[in-house]
């Protein structure tokens, strides 16, 4: 039995052939953001990685990945404060709304 062992390669996306491209395409038709991982060398520094395999080679596939690391203040000064106004700017207590959470009017089962 002489099984033929698949290559195994690390690659950059960027750097990708249209096979690879394909092959991803392929194994993640609806993106692969939920299928990323972290990847230490021995070193301690890191990259994170996908995996897809052709007919020939399995492949670690680096990417990009953009890690949200804004701390609150950093937050509020980026996109302003997050403090919501009192209900009095908004008209006091509602009036006119309707529960809806308590309303079945409107739904057929």
């Amino acid at each position: 039995m002489n099984k033929e062992v698949k290559k195994k390669l690390v690659v950059s996306y960027k750097n990708c052939s249209e096979e690879v491209l394909e092959a991803i395409r392929l194994k993640y038709p609806n993106g692969y953001h939920d299928f990323v991982f972290k990847v230490t060398k021995p070193n301690n520094d890191y990259f994170y990685a996908i995996t897809v395999d052709t007919a020939t080679s399995s492949y670690l596939v680096k990417v990009d990945v953009k890690i949200d690391d804004l701390t609150d203040e950093d937050f509020d000064k980026e996109f302003g404060s997050n403090d919501l106004p009192d209900d009095s700017s908004f008209g006091g207590d509602a009036e006119g709304i309707e529960n809806l959470e308590s309303s079945e009017e409107g739904f057929e089962e």
